[in-house]
């Protein structure tokens, strides 16, 4: 049935909801000769198990973006804003523009008036230097120009909300926009907004960008003050500490024996969410739908620690499903590993309670190819899953060549795919603290 205004009515005359179908994705990751923009360019990374992190002293995935790369894809902005972008800025604008192309939607046109500008940002590296630029300056010595640069600069940069500011006056929306800062669920989250919004019919597209920056001199910095707390730490740990010091000078292994490391990356992953009926109007590519997401958290009085019984992860699951879809549904799980053995250890335990004993399903993790680069981990993680749904190909966890013992789940160790037609996935993702987000997929068919 539908109402005089075209929405959808169930049975009861209630609102039904509108299906969320995910019709573009762009990117601006670490690649090896210059950066990562498209969707094509992401699957050829990943389907081969490729790392794209680069060693100096630390592994890094650097993004590498050159001025004539930005201008070509965002060319006209006013050089007035546009010269005080920080990376953060520029990384996001970017795979917005590649997402837009690759829906073939265009912002210029206005075809964004109305979409909700969704950002999550995890860090703030970004942000610091045009904040303490405003702090150190001296008013009595700051010419009138220069006070109205760094007032520009300041007003754009010095709050998470950074990058949806941009964004927003690029796209010219007068939809919602706002920023989720939730660590490396952030985009996560937001593609949850994403899904509500577009359900309960507030808009009918929304873009989500996951963007971060990590300051590569303070990485290398905690790497040397962790080779100096090491030893200490293993003497005074207990049960209330986290069981896991990270360190950043080895290649990172998720779900390998010899996992010891994380690696970090820069950059950014965005995606176009539209309700079916506007994606048909339109006549939209769909690489599939986002059905359900679901959160929780550990609970524990430590903001850092988090529970290796994967209890709340079950949890985060089952409410995803809901009583409509089924475990024996899904054949994969995108996992959130990022190398750290307490996130294998919850991840095992979840396939185990969920799955049972011999679980044949596969699991695997991307975050070796472009680094774990924050909040862009929830929008790629979708992507890289819908890829695979569509190409009938799981890839493999990147770096994983030995699986560790006791893993519950195939991580698809080496270089090559693994076939697999399924219709429905799950995605994790984690914030320091015992955060568990979870996201369930399905083709665009699925019901």
């Amino acid at each position: 049935m539908i109402t005089p205004s075209g929405s959808a009515v169930t049975a009861k005359g209630g609102p039904r909801a509108r299906n969320a179908m995910v019709t573009g994705m762009g990117f601006c990751l670490p690649g090896h000769l210059e950066p990562v923009f498209t969707a094509g360019q992401v699957w050829d990374v990943a389907a081969h198990g490729l790392s794209c992190l680069v060693r100096d002293e630390i592994y890094y995935g650097s993004v590498n973006l050159s001025p004539a790369m930005f201008d070509e894809r965002l060319p006209g902005i006013p050089s007035f804003f546009s010269r005080h972008y920080t990376s953060a800025h520029r990384f996001g604008l970017v795979s917005l523009a590649e997402a837009c192309a690759d829906a073939e939607l265009d912002f210029r046109a206005g075809d964004l008036s109305n979409a909700a500008i969704l950002v999550g940002r995890g860090g703030v590296d970004a942000n610091i230097e045009s904040y303490l630029s405003v702090q150190r300056a001296d008013p009595e010595k700051t010419t009138a120009m220069e006070a109205m640069e760094l007032f520009v600069a300041a007003e754009q940069a010095v709050t998470p909300s950074d990058v949806a500011l941009v964004q927003g006056a690029m796209t010219r929306s007068n939809g919602p926009a706002f920023t989720v800062s939730c660590g490396c669920a952030s985009s996560a989250v937001q593609v949850g907004n994403a899904q509500r919004l577009i359900a309960n019919g507030e808009v009918d597209i929304a873009v989500v960008t996951g963007v971060d920056v990590f300051n590569i001199g303070l990485i290398q910095n905690i790497q040397r003050l962790l080779r100096g707390a090491q030893q200490t730490y293993e003497s005074i740990r207990s049960d209330g500490m986290p069981e896991f010091v990270p360190s950043f000078d080895a290649l990172m292994r998720p779900y390998d024996r010899r996992a010891e490391c994380i690696n970090h990356g820069e950059g950014s992953a965005t995606l176009v969410l539209e309700s079916r009926e506007h994606a048909e109007r339109r006549g939209a590519r769909v690489y599939g739908q986002v059905l359900a997401t679901a959160m929780s958290r550990d609970g524990l009085a430590n903001p850092l620690a988090s529970d290796d019984s994967g209890t709340e992860l079950v949890a985060a699951v089952r409410r995803c499903l809901g009583n409509r879809w089924h475990i024996e549904q899904v054949p994969y799980v995108h996992g959130g590993s990022d190398g750290n053995p307490v996130v294998t250890a919850f991840e095992t335990n979840t396939v185990r309670e969920l799955y049972g004993p011999g679980s044949s399903v596969l699991m695997t993790s991307q975050e070796g190819c472009f680094g774990h680069n924050g909040a862009p981990a929830g929008c790629l993680g979708v992507a890289l899953t819908l890829l695979m749904m569509e190409q009938g190909q799981v890839c493999p966890t990147a770096n994983c060549e030995q699986p560790a013992d006791g893993l519950t789940f195939d991580p698809v160790p080496g270089m090559r795919t693994r076939p697999l037609d399924f219709d429905y996935a799950l995605t994790f993702n984690y914030q320091v603290g015992g955060v568990k987000n979870v996201i369930l997929l399905g083709s665009p068919d699925a019901a």
